[in-house]
């Protein structure tokens, strides 16, 4: 067991895991922070996305004990206090961004970075940008939508 200490959204957490334990289960089965999914154990899906150190990962690509020291931020830490949304969150539900759900916290994760990288968010690049993250059960129409409404308003607020 190797001793492991980070910060988990906003908070310090100290365990220990085993060398091998990645960073996806650290998040779902050590924390218990399970609005991170396993989509494919391939790091193909972009289920697992999570923000290291303010960047988009996908978490089950991360060896756990390669963050020691870091700042892990996941889909849970988004919502305000008093459970309003985060504007891109608010987006995907107002643009239908989804549908089944499973893939949302990954493409969420992953549209707050790209939001926060573009000045400007042409359709065309979002469906490239979005590469990384797979949908089955939508056309990407209403996610790019959403990214574009959810960047406008991250602008504003």
């Amino acid at each position: 067991m190797i001793p492991l200490s980070l910060t988990v959204n906003g908070k310090k957490v100290s365990l220990e895991v085993e060398a091998r334990t990645l960073l996806v289960d650290l998040i779902r089965s050590h924390l218990r922070l399970t609005g991170t999914h396993i989509g494919c154990d391939t790091s193909q899906c972009g289920a697992c996305v999570v923000h290291l150190n303010g960047r988009s990962v996908k978490s089950c690509s991360v060896l756990a004990v390669a963050c020691d020291g870091d700042e892990i931020t996941t889909i849970e830490a988004l919502a305000g206090l008093n459970g309003e949304l985060h504007p891109m969150q608010q987006a995907f539900a107002d643009c239908h961004g989804l549908q089944c759900g499973y893939c949302t916290p990954g493409m969420v994760m992953t549209a707050i970075s790209i939001a926060k990288e573009r000045e400007h968010l042409d359709p065309s690049e979002l469906r490239e940008e979005l590469h990384g993250n797979l949908c089955r059960c939508t056309g990407y129409q209403n996610i790019v939508k959403a990214i574009v409404a959810g960047a406008e308003a991250m602008k504003q607020g």
